[in-house]
């Protein structure tokens, strides 16, 4: 599903809503396991966008940061790897008491 240009249409429906009065903030989630972009191959997944706030994240993010004049940070980008990770970091220090986490 890469190339498709799902990030220029997402960004280009948000700026509809934003002249349209809405307030947008764009949120884009990746299903991969690594915790940032930093380390996928351009060639398979494209350039790393750097956010000013150091997150190394999909060149998306840059799209939506120009097309609606915001300054997006890792707020706004998340990956399977960075939730899992979180929740281990969790578990393992007994953050729910004992239950399964599921």
């Amino acid at each position: 599903m890469s190339g498709l240009g799902k990030g220029i249409f997402s960004s280009c429906l948000a700026k509809l809503m934003q002249d349209k009065g809405l307030k947008v903030a764009p949120i884009k989630l990746e299903g991969y396991l690594n915790i940032d972009s930093g380390t996928l191959n351009p060639f398979r997944h494209g350039e790393v966008f750097v956010l000013d706030d150091g997150m190394e994240c999909d060149m998306d993010l840059g799209t939506y940061e120009r097309m609606l004049d915001q300054d997006l940070s890792r707020a706004n980008f998340a990956t399977s790897g960075q939730i899992f990770s979180s929740i281990l970091h969790k578990e393992r220090h007994g953050d729910y008491l004992g239950r399964d986490v599921q």
